[in-house]
């Protein structure tokens, strides 16, 4: 199998090394509270959008892509971009009942709207092969939704100071800071139509 890999896939690799590495710093922070594997959590975020927009280049510069590299990007960017940033929200504090239903949404959204754009890339496609837009946001966004939660661990904003505080409704918690990956989650799977670069 790997003699069948493109050097961008190569690339889609370290894009999913990358998520893999942001959760396992989410995890070393709630076992140790030290915010520094929060702050390796998002660099490493960024790092996988970095390799992701690297190996679409690559591939069309060396005119090399496939249905495995097609689909192997996509698996990536649903650990980079979706799983990711909903256990680095949970590992800052939204972890009530509410705050999971949200990014568990998000993340569904996520595989969604890849999934679609798998299946409805060709029609999108001018002459050339070459997609024109996206339909719906593309996942990668969720870098923004990474660096508030960069900034408010850089703010102490985190846990029990989270921005917007936390309030309980029918006994469970809710912290309205989740609300931003509802609205993530919404955009990408809406029917707007996104200019591809």
């Amino acid at each position: 199998m790997i003699r069948e890999f493109h050097l961008a896939d190569w690339f889609t690799l370290g894009n999913a090394v990358c998520g893999m590495s942001a959760l396992f710093s989410t995890m070393s922070y709630l076992e140790t509270q030290n915010k520094i594997h929060i702050y390796f959590a998002c660099a490493l975020v960024l790092a996988a959008l970095i390799f992701d927009i690297f190996d679409g280049r690559i591939a069309r510069w060396r005119q090399k892509s496939s249905a495995l590299g097609r689909e192997l990007d996509s698996l990536a960017d649903v650990i980079s971009f979706g799983v990711a940033p909903a256990i680095i929200a949970y590992g800052c504090g939204m972890q009530g009942f509410y705050d999971r239903i949200i990014l568990v949404f998000f993340v569904a959204c996520g595989v969604s709207r890849l999934a679609r754009f798998n299946v409805t890339a060709e029609g999108f496609a001018d002459e050339s092969g070459k997609v024109k837009f996206f339909e719906g946001t593309p996942i990668p966004t969720s870098i923004v939704l990474v660096t508030v939660l960069a900034l408010a661990t850089w703010f102490d904003a985190v846990r029990e100071s989270m921005w917007f505080g936390e309030y309980l409704i029918a006994g469970f918690k809710f912290h309205p800071l989740v609300l931003m990956f509802a609205i993530s989650g919404s955009l990408m799977i809406s029917r707007i139509r996104v200019p591809k670069p």
